[in-house]
């Protein structure tokens, strides 16, 4: 990448590496440039971001609440890593650039809400060429009118939030904390509350909110589902099944999907090939797929919404499953689609929890691994079963991969479902390499299928029922994708 520009002697540096730039370049670089108004139009879905702050106004009257968006994170030396927007700041105004803070004041019956951000780099001053952040570096950003016209929100100079934090009383202010270590500082916990209850409440009743998606919600989780599936059918496309392959190419090929389709992943692709599969969590990608072996994809594009879909597909590299892949295999999609079954408004969260783990317990029970009954296994005094699953049925998604994670349990997962819940069904089997306790030909076997699912008014709709689910399906879908051959995304 290029070395970005100087700046005098007389003034900071913008690196540390970059050379003096002499008086006379810096005069001649000043004149000369047109400027270039941009058509800005606000965004349909503005009215939606405003309906959230004013729910969640609703739920703190008279109180002054602080939302940052976080800044950008250094990757390595004066190099950042791509910036990606706060959630609960993006889902409260649209905004996707660093640095951004929401600040909602008490006025009359509601509040009053301003954007405080920065201001583009104009050619009025040096900054446009002399800055990292500058537009001959970056790219032209909008101006405060043309953000305010775009999301539908007032605006105000960065410069100015110190005053406007200066300016809240701790004993009436909530702030989302962990994001902004400036904000923070700032913005002192108010001291008759050690805990911090207040501002942990602020950061529950958000992640409250977007436990029931709207309809323009909706449609861009099914815009990254959609993506998700091409790219699943991607990497289908390039695997081959006699020889291996790194799985890191198979990341960089979905990667390729979530970077033309969308924003980039939602999250770390998993692509684990034999005994990786059984690794939950397997984010290294150094391993090579094997005919013969299994393979475990766990992946999501993630929309430029930020709205991120979360699948997962296990699939046999040379095409057919043996009989026991086979075997376990049906036990984990007959647990998924228990569990799927039972999902509808009103339902207990845990109910599907134990659903599916109960179908889990009995395939296990059915290949002579329980070392007591179904029913023992079960119990909340054993659950010895989870040794081969360790963790749940599920997680609510949205615009987190996994999302409302700051919501009371009484809400979320000792709660019951609503209609516009969003949530993954993905139960899993994984015997390790080094577990004593089962027989050879298990070891190294992993297994996980996971679709994201909406809650709807008579009972669910399976949102990512564009990729195969069974057994026998899903050879059927490999053959037919290898025989399509490959594709580039459009």
């Amino acid at each position: 990448m290029a070395e970005q520009a100087a700046t005098p002697a007389s003034a900071p540096k913008t690196e540390s590496h970059d050379p003096d730039f002499p008086e006379a370049f810096l005069r001649f670089m000043r004149d000369g440039w047109r400027e270039d108004a941009l058509e800005v139009v606000t965004r349909p879905e503005a009215p939606n971001y405003a309906k959230r702050r004013a729910a969640l106004s609703d739920a703190f009257p008279g109180e002054t609440l602080i939302i940052p968006t976080g800044n950008e994170k250094v990757r390595a030396n004066d190099t950042d890593y791509n910036f990606r927007p706060g959630s609960d700041y993006v889902y409260l105004t649209g905004d996707a650039d660093p640095d951004g803070v929401l600040v909602m004041r008490p006025s009359g019956s509601g509040h009053d809400a301003v954007l405080y951000t920065h201001d583009r780099n104009s050619k009025d001053t040096d900054g446009f060429f002399r800055s990292r952040n500058g537009e001959l570096w970056v790219g032209r950003r909008h101006t405060l009118a043309e953000r305010s016209t775009e999301l539908g929100i007032d605006t105000a100079p960065y410069q100015l939030l110190g005053q406007a934090l200066a300016d809240s009383a701790p004993a009436r202010t909530r702030v989302l904390r962990g994001l902004d270590p400036a904000v923070d500082r700032t913005v002192l916990a108010y001291e008759a509350d050690p805990t911090v209850r207040r501002d942990r409440a602020l950061a529950a009743v958000i992640s409250e909110l977007k436990l029931v998606k709207d309809e323009w919600e909706i449609a861009q989780l099914q815009e990254a589902i959609d993506a998700t599936v091409r790219g699943f059918e991607d990497v289908a496309r390039v695997l081959p099944a006699d020889r291996g392959v790194k799985e890191r190419l198979l990341e960089g090929i979905f990667g390729l999907r979530a970077r033309t389709d969308g924003n980039d992943v939602g999250y770390g692709s998993i692509v684990g090939a034999g005994a990786h599969a059984t690794i939950l969590h397997w984010v290294r990608n150094t391993g090579i797929t094997r005919p013969g072996e299994l393979l475990l994809m766990d992946m999501g594009v993630e929309a430029r919404s930020f709205y991120t879909a979360d699948v997962t597909r296990t699939i046999p590299v040379n095409g057919t499953f043996t009989p026991l892949q086979r075997q376990v295999y049906d036990i984990v999609h007959a647990s998924q689609q228990a569990g799927m079954d039972a999902v509808k408004p009103g339902v207990a969260y845990q109910d599907i929890h134990l659903t599916c783990m109960r179908v889990l317990a009995e395939g296990l029970h059915d290949l002579g691994l329980l070392p007591v009954s179904v029913d023992e296994a079960m119990s909340e005094d054993s659950t010895v079963y989870r040794r081969w699953t360790l963790h749940g049925f599920g997680h609510m998604l949205g615009i987190d991969v996994h999302d409302c994670s700051a919501a009371r349990k009484e809400l979320y997962r000792d709660g019951t479902l609503q209609e516009g819940y969003v949530l993954t069904v993905e139960p899993g089997l994984y015997f390790q390499t080094e577990d004593d306790l089962v027989p050879d030909e298990l070891r190294g076997i992993g297994i996980r299928i996971e679709d994201d699912v909406l809650v709807t008014a008579d009972g669910h709709r399976n949102l990512s029922a564009g990729l195969p689910r069974s057994s026998s399906d899903v050879e059927s879908w490999l053959t037919s994708q290898r025989e399509a051959g490959p594709r580039l995304p459009e």
